[in-house]
């Protein structure tokens, strides 16, 4: 039983799993009353790690311990110098990026945002290029290039300075948005004057899924380099090995302008975010982008953890990679046992999608799912598809124990 809460309405994720959670191990949530559930949700790619993983909270208890700094905007501290330490080095270094890193603020929208106004400052322009099917943030200039209806609904004013193109596969890949901006780019009479950016994201999660393909990113890559205009990866999601690299981009062999990075950058569900760019667009006079707590010295020592941890080698990357080929086969299987419902399996690394015809359907999954004991959460533009991101660290046999129930969860929803 639920307590009343004074809690506002929009509270949305507790509507779906009215319990009261108390404890998080590894990939596992247990609730108030005992009962243990096997999360394919991570904290939305936050926990790609796991819950309470043991070598971040040891690093975690180590600093507060020690009376470590735990709040400093953007003062120089020794978990600050550590972290920039580790990343320059097992990150940075080895995929040969020249960039700087700021610390725009705590959340990935703060990250978009810095991002956002690099590009406009840099280029003097204040158009930017955006995706159908995008999701950025929910801050104003975030929300202006996502697509989402009912989320944009919210802003209460008017969002501009947005050109909107197909994605990658959008109508069944009758459009191509690339040919598209090219050829309004090219025509002086298209009316479309020459943006500052375009912001992307190479596997929509939030708009159902959405894995670009390798040749459109490096096409995008390519517009974007040939008509002066700053590439912006949105990693916030995808990032930190959820579909294998660290960066989701590097597949597709290109090297953005800007990269925003957050969720599962302190590896312990703690706010922290980044945003990356070349080191000849930082343009920023002292303070002119800043945030009271820009400086969350306890993140920055689990993300150096992290990185130690994970990033020292390549052994996490391709065991993600691995087990996303399990996931494609076992999805795909499942698809094809329910093509009357399903339309499509797709996905990269750990971060999959089942998408139903009828949108509800994808819901009833979800409910079922949860009553089994297994938590996942539903995106697209009409929730339609059952999205699945456990986490990176869960073990084989909890994979295979997520991916049973959801195939029980599917055919005791269609009845078949």
């Amino acid at each position: 039983m639920i307590a009343p809460t004074i809690e506002s309405e929009v509270r949305s994720y507790c509507r779906n799993w009215p319990v009261v959670f108390d404890q998080g191990r590894g990939s596992r949530m247990f609730d108030r009353d005992g009962r243990v559930y096997l999360d394919f949700f991570a904290g939305a790619s936050a926990l790609n790690y796991g819950h309470n993983h043991p070598v971040l909270k040891r690093a975690l208890l180590d600093y507060l311990e020690q009376d470590g700094v735990t709040h400093s905007l953007d003062m120089l501290t020794a978990a600050k110098e550590d972290f920039l330490t580790e990343f320059g080095t097992r990150v940075l270094g080895p995929r040969g990026l020249d960039y700087r890193v700021q610390f725009p603020g705590p959340t990935g929208t703060n990250s978009v945002e810095a991002a956002l106004k690099l590009a406009r400052k840099v280029t003097g322009r204040q158009t930017i290029v955006a995706f159908t099917g995008a999701f950025h943030g929910m801050s104003l200039g975030s929300l202006a290039v996502t697509g989402n209806a009912s989320k944009r609904a919210g802003a209460g004013v008017a969002l501009g300075h947005t050109l909107r193109i197909p994605y990658d596969g959008f109508s069944g890949g009758e459009v191509s948005g690339l040919k598209l901006l090219d050829s309004m780019l090219a025509d002086s009479s298209s009316g479309v004057d020459l943006p500052a950016a375009v912001i992307v994201e190479t596997v929509q999660g939030e708009g159902g899924v959405n894995p670009a393909g390798w040749t459109w990113l490096a096409d995008l890559a390519e517009l974007c380099s040939r008509r002066g205009i700053l590439l912006i990866v949105d990693d916030i999601q995808m990032g930190c090995g959820r579909t294998g690299p660290f960066f989701s981009f590097e597949a597709a062999g290109i090297t953005p302008d800007i990269v925003c990075l957050s969720k599962s950058l302190s590896g312990y569900g703690l706010p922290m975010s980044l945003t990356l760019f070349r080191t000849e667009l930082d343009v920023w006079q002292p303070g002119e982008h800043n945030g009271t707590f820009r400086g969350n010295n306890p993140a920055f020592v689990t993300a150096a953890a992290a990185l130690r941890e994970f990033w020292a080698d390549s052994t996490l990357e391709k065991r993600t990679e691995e087990r996303g080929l399990l996931f494609e086969q076992r999805l795909n299987d499942l698809a094809d046992q329910h093509a009357a419902h399903i339309t499509a399996s797709r996905g990269r690394g750990l971060v999959w999608g089942l998408a139903f015809r009828e949108p509800d359907m994808a819901r009833q999954v979800a409910d079922a799912a949860f009553a089994r004991g297994l938590l996942v959460e539903t995106s697209g533009s009409y929730d339609e598809v059952v999205k699945l991101m456990p986490a990176l660290t869960s073990t084989d046999e909890e994979l295979t124990e997520g991916l049973g129930i959801l195939q029980d969860s599917v055919t005791s929803t269609v009845g078949a």
